[in-house]
């Protein structure tokens, strides 16, 4: 009889075991063979947003591109590998960073009115320093700067209270960390015996794996960002399993391709026939120069870096960064775009200006960024003329880039019969004619006019009908 009781016992337990691996299985599996239907509902809201705020924030805001007295080449966020900083001496700068004029409710704010749908935060560059409350490690701006407040929860708080989505950026290189550093980037007097996968492999398992669990599970990203994943000791298989892990605590969210090593270049889109991991591509300053099906999402800075960096004087016009906007728009894609903050906490006013001046084109032309698709044709009509479609709707976008004619003429678009086109923001009524297979437009002397008197950027005619192939 007690053997009986034994055999029993043994066998419940072996069954159990085995369900709650069997489980853990199926739901990775289900992870992994997502099917097309619930991948496209969940990255509905991020198709439909399309524009984003990218804020770039660190303790590299504190020597803002200068160290020893010396300007240093590159971006402001790397400056610790240019400026060939040791940890130690890096350090020093954690600890004078204080931002007190910092207010999520304001940059949160900035990026609304700009008509950005999502803001997404480096959590940690590659410079190792955290912008929470971190319990892997003191070397965060709460336990090791003098500012002493989690900003993550600060700006995630006030994104959900806004009705803007919040992202987290994470860095999966990591210059401070003892089994993480790259000496091929930080020539420093250490042992580089450290510099290999097996100790890589026990920062990915102790350091970063826990860090990312605390993000996910306190602040509830709607995006996970990564980046520095090219480096050698990182592995495809690190990049499967760290996809895997956040999805199952969190099967909403929404991870960009740079999670594993699939990324060509800066190009940004996943090289050869491999199936790598992440939800969407990563175009870095730069716009793919032809549609995709695939999603993608190109992240480009105001001037030449993301970090601030004081003497970085070199920034693009508002009507550049709204030729950007549509440009991306008109492709599919999504424009997120980038401000490097300063050591106090501003928003620099160079960045700040232009996002008026976006967001006074976007309190007109919204409609023609939000919830639109590609067209199924072409795009564009020569430089200056683009098309988009609205979502689900035979409503049709023609972005004017440049200051018309009184008449144009455009080759792939027929008006429905009776209807009337408007100019997004205008009150005067534009005429058309529909000939020999073109639609013809005719502007209004004085709208020509008031193209020079006004900061247009672009004009978006608003179309019901179909296109024409």
């Amino acid at each position: 009889m007690k053997i009986r009781y034994l055999i029993l016992a043994l066998s419940f337990i072996i069954n159990v075991g085995y369900s709650q691996n069997d489980t853990s299985v199926v739901s990775a599996v289900s992870v992994l063979n997502e099917s097309p239907e619930s991948f496209n509902q969940r990255m509905e809201w991020w198709r439909d947003s399309k524009f984003g705020m990218f804020i770039h924030w660190g303790v590299y805001a504190v020597p803002a591109g200068v160290y020893n007295g010396e300007k240093i080449d590159g971006g402001g966020e790397w400056i610790m590998k240019t400026g060939q900083i040791p940890a130690d001496k890096y350090e020093e700068f954690a600890h004078q960073f204080n931002p007190e004029k910092f207010d999520a409710k304001e940059w949160v704010k900035t990026a609304k009115d700009a008509g950005m749908k999502y803001i997404v935060i480096t959590s940690k560059h590659h410079d190792g320093f955290a912008l929470w409350d971190s319990e892997v490690s003191n070397y965060n701006i709460v336990d090791y700067a003098p500012y002493g407040k989690d900003v993550l929860k600060e700006l995630s708080q006030a994104c959900r209270k806004a009705g803007l989505k919040f992202g987290v950026y994470y860095s999966i290189m990591d210059w401070h960390h003892i089994n993480a550093q790259l000496y091929s980037y930080l020539d420093h007097a250490l042992d580089k015996s450290r510099d290999n996968k097996e100790n890589f492999a026990k920062y990915f398992n102790e350091y970063m794996i826990p860090q990312v669990k605390e993000i996910v599970n306190g602040y509830h990203p709607d995006i996970m960002w990564f980046d520095g994943e090219w480096i050698s000791n990182y592995t495809h298989e690190q990049g499967v399993e760290l996809y895997t892990l956040l999805r199952e605590m969190d099967p909403d969210l929404i991870i960009n391709n740079r999670v594993d090593k699939g990324r060509d270049g800066l190009q940004g889109m996943n090289k050869g026939d491999q199936k790598y991991m992440g939800d969407f591509g990563t175009p870095e300053q730069e716009i793919l120069d032809t549609k995709t099906s695939l999603d993608w999402e190109s992240c480009m800075t105001m001037n030449d870096t993301w970090g601030y960096k004081k003497d970085d004087d070199n920034w693009k016009s508002a009507g550049k960064l709204v030729h950007n906007l549509i440009d991306v728009t008109v492709k599919g894609g999504n424009y997120l775009l980038n401000v490097g903050p300063t050591a106090e906490g501003l928003i620099p006013k160079e960045s700040i200006s232009r996002l008026n001046c976006i967001g006074h084109w976007m309190s007109t032309n919204n409609e023609a960024i939000y919830k639109t698709e590609k067209m199924s044709g072409s795009y564009h009509q020569g430089d200056d003329i683009m098309f988009s479609k609205k979502k689900d709707e035979n409503i049709y976008y023609a972005y004017i880039m440049s200051r018309p004619k009184r008449k144009i003429i455009l080759y792939n678009l027929k008006p429905k019969e009776g209807s009337q086109i408007a100019l997004l923001g205008a009150r005067i009524p534009i005429n058309w004619e529909w000939e020999n297979h073109q639609l013809i437009i005719h502007f209004p002397k004085e709208l020509c006019d008031s193209w020079r008197n006004t900061s247009s950027y672009a004009w978006v005619l608003k179309i019901e009908g179909e296109e024409i192939k």
